[in-house]
């Protein structure tokens, strides 16, 4: 009988959505968590993707790594964008102008995207009901743009605008916001927290949160080592 772990690798999609060859960082486990959750839904999937490091390292144009629909949005607007590809792909399907295939609508962002810029428009998402998933990769940081201070950066910890040095030895003075549970509060059937470090366990919630009917909220936290200042073998 062979171990577990080699019969649930056996189970896992060996196609990529999420092709390889992009410019992400070495050791990102953001990518990693970006691969594991396209797997996890396979083909039959549309991503709306906010700014951020995922849309940078993939959609260098004229090239994507990005092997199902995806659309590049705004910071602030992929609640707001995902509601009209879902509310427009279920007017065409009553219209009978498309079969209904259960395709997965996708949101994802960073948590800059997500708890701060985002948020209004995520919550009006979540508040009306709409049929999507929508992923967090949370680095706790603005890493994209130079290692800035997200309010899902931890207490403690230094960026570049929340320094550790005489005035303020201990750099982040605000705490954590918890995404998880402002999603809780939006009373929506599927809330989810993941890490790349066990991908059985994240894909399974991905799959988990395509089979709700409306919204569902994956957090992945995922570790950024430049951000982080870890060696990429310790991002894992």
């Amino acid at each position: 009988m062979e171990p577990l772990n080699v019969y649930a690798a056996r189970l896992i999609d060996k196609k990529e959505y999420f092709a390889p060859g992009h410019r992400s960082c070495q050791g990102c486990a953001e990518a990693l968590a970006v691969r594991l959750v396209a797997k996890a839904l396979g083909n039959n999937v549309v991503v709306c993707a906010a700014t951020g490091c995922m849309e940078i390292v993939s959609s260098p144009l004229p090239f994507t790594n990005w092997r199902v629909p995806w659309l590049h949005v705004a910071f602030e607007n992929t609640g707001a964008t995902l509601s009209g590809a879902e509310a427009g792909l279920r007017a065409l399907i009553r219209k009978g102008r498309l079969e209904d295939k259960q395709t997965v609508i996708l949101g994802m962002g960073g948590d800059g995207a997500t708890a701060d810029i985002g948020l209004q428009a995520l919550s009006g998402a979540f508040e009306r009901g709409h049929n999507f998933i929508y992923v967090c990769y949370d680095n706790e940081a603005y890493m994209n743009t130079g290692i800035q201070r997200s309010s899902s950066t931890p207490y403690g910890a230094t960026t570049t605008t929340s320094p550790a040095g005489k005035a303020q030895p201990t750099g982040q003075v605000t705490w954590k916001k918890n995404m998880p549970k402002i999603a809780v509060a939006h009373n929506i059937p599927y809330v989810a927290t993941a890490c790349s470090s066990y991908p059985m366990d994240l894909m399974e919630k991905v799959k988990k949160a395509a089979a709700k009917k409306g919204p569902a909220y994956v957090h992945i936290l995922s570790v950024c080592p430049t951000g982080w200042r870890i060696a990429p073998d310790r991002a894992i």
